[in-house]
């Protein structure tokens, strides 16, 4: 079966003689290869200040916090993405309110608008799939109503808006490298702020203390977590970008196919996009009256295809109402996700077209 998403690393004989060094290097936690690692992050794709964590959802924690989300706070976010991107609000004690969605299944600004109250404190844009969400208007209701703006990039690593890049409009930006990701570094994440917040970033990483000083000398006085990144993680990272821009621009190359090849065929929506927006196509998203079917068929010649996600508000935690979100609602009934990455090589992307073609 080709898989919808897959783990990509470097060659063994790139990635471990590196491995191997740090890892008999006597220093395996946080250290010098994690501030190396934020260092090349940044120059190689164009951001100010890069704190490596955990995890993505430790990013979005850590966000969340720096944005003043507190107990009775709202946060306005979708309902089309991962689980990790709602829990983190509970995790504050923040309540998601659901807005509904645009025809690419990202957060709507006009519906955006229509939820903001005075208990919100931010607005959590998910980049879903890859494809960038309406960053401009995002931006100016946010600096209207004078909340934060967090840009959920786990889908989105190498996506560009009006030439700049993914994340670049966020008061806070999470990437993640969890292990199916564009990059991965085993499990890990990017806070990438606009801010001079570095202090306080490494001080809620790290306990609530700095890391490296005396900590007989140390006063905790703000609540800090165990989220930093390991030496470990960062140099499988630092690998990992002598390399990334081949496996993201695949993944460009096979979703721009897709998009000429689908985008004709009868009964089948592909993602209508301005000019100034590069999607990254973590995944290829179209939509498709008989998604079900459809995602049977090609099961049945070998390629994985599926919704992947079930939508955030209809999880018990999350203790939604009942939501009115139609956009949403149409979009998932026809959702369907097809293999868009490296390992689709040219001859599988032309059998994936062929099968929809005849579906």
């Amino acid at each position: 079966m080709i898989p919808l998403v897959k783990v990509g690393l470097p060659s063994k004989d790139k990635l471990m003689p590196r491995l191997e060094q740090v890892i008999y290097s006597g220093i395996i936690a946080e250290g010098e290869e994690v501030y190396s690692f934020e260092k090349e992050f940044s120059e190689k794709f164009g951001y100010e200040s890069c704190y490596a964590m955990s995890s993505g959802t430790a990013c979005l924690h850590a966000s969340l916090t720096l944005s003043g989300v507190l107990e009775g706070s709202e946060v306005i976010t979708t309902s089309m993405t991962a689980e990790p991107t709602n829990l983190s609000i509970l995790y504050v004690g923040g309540t998601p309110v659901f807005a509904d969605v645009d025809g690419a299944g990202n957060i709507c600004p006009e519906s955006v608008r229509e939820k903001i109250t005075h208990k919100t404190k931010a607005i959590i844009a998910v980049h879903y799939a890859g494809y960038p969400a309406q960053l401009g208007k995002l931006r100016q209701i946010a600096d209207e109503f004078g909340v934060s703006l967090i840009e959920d990039c786990a889908h989105a690593l190498g996506a560009k808006y009006k030439d700049s890049p993914i994340g670049s409009y966020g008061d806070f930006s999470i990437f993640s490298f969890q292990a199916i990701k564009h990059m991965t570094t085993v499990d890990g994440g990017m806070l990438i702020t606009k801010k001079d917040m570095d202090e306080e970033i490494k001080r809620f990483r790290w306990f609530g203390m700095l890391k490296g000083g005396d900590r007989t000398k140390m006063n905790i006085t703000t609540l800090g977590y165990k989220y930093n990144m390991t030496n470990v993680a960062a140099v499988i990272g630092r690998v990992q970008l002598e390399e990334i821009e081949g496996k993201i621009n695949r993944h460009i190359e096979n979703g721009k196919y897709f998009d000429t090849k689908l985008k004709n065929i009868e009964g089948v929506e592909v993602i209508n996009l301005p000019d100034y927006v590069l999607p990254s196509y973590w995944l290829y998203t179209l939509k498709v009256e008989n998604s079900d079917v459809l995602i049977d068929k090609l099961s049945n010649i070998g390629i994985q295809a599926s919704k992947l996600h079930k939508l955030n508000h209809h999880h018990e935690i999350f203790k939604s109402k009942d939501e009115n979100l139609p956009k949403l609602k149409e979009f998932y009934r026809k959702l369907i996700h097809i293999p868009c990455g490296w390992w689709v090589d040219d001859i599988l992307r032309a059998k994936i077209v062929e099968c929809i073609k005849h579906n």
